[in-house]
């Protein structure tokens, strides 16, 4: 995901209720997250559907890394060439 640019990936609660379909477009083409803040605070932040799915790909990663070391710090690893065994098994079989 890029870096923010404050002065056009932010915007206000009012300006994103006014323009809500032009930074819709703005987030998608830009491919970057939109802050909407309110009382000038950060309240949210708009994504496009595609970010948000890089995002769950990027998360289910990292939680399958840390399931795997959680299992091999229980004593529940396998050594690798009998993981790329099964893996073959798998596909082949």
């Amino acid at each position: 995901m890029s870096d923010i640019r404050p002065g056009q990936d932010v915007q206000t609660l009012s300006a994103f209720r006014a323009n809500a379909a032009a930074l819709l477009e703005h987030v998608r083409r830009v491919q970057r997250p939109m802050i909407i803040t309110q009382h000038g605070k950060s309240a949210g932040v708009l994504l496009g559907v595609d970010q948000y799915d890089a995002l769950l790909d990027e998360l289910d990663v990292v939680r399958d890394i840390r399931e795997a070391r959680a299992q091999r710090d229980r004593g529940e690893s396998i050594p690798h060439e009998e993981a790329i065994a099964q893996l073959r098994a798998r596909v082949e079989g």
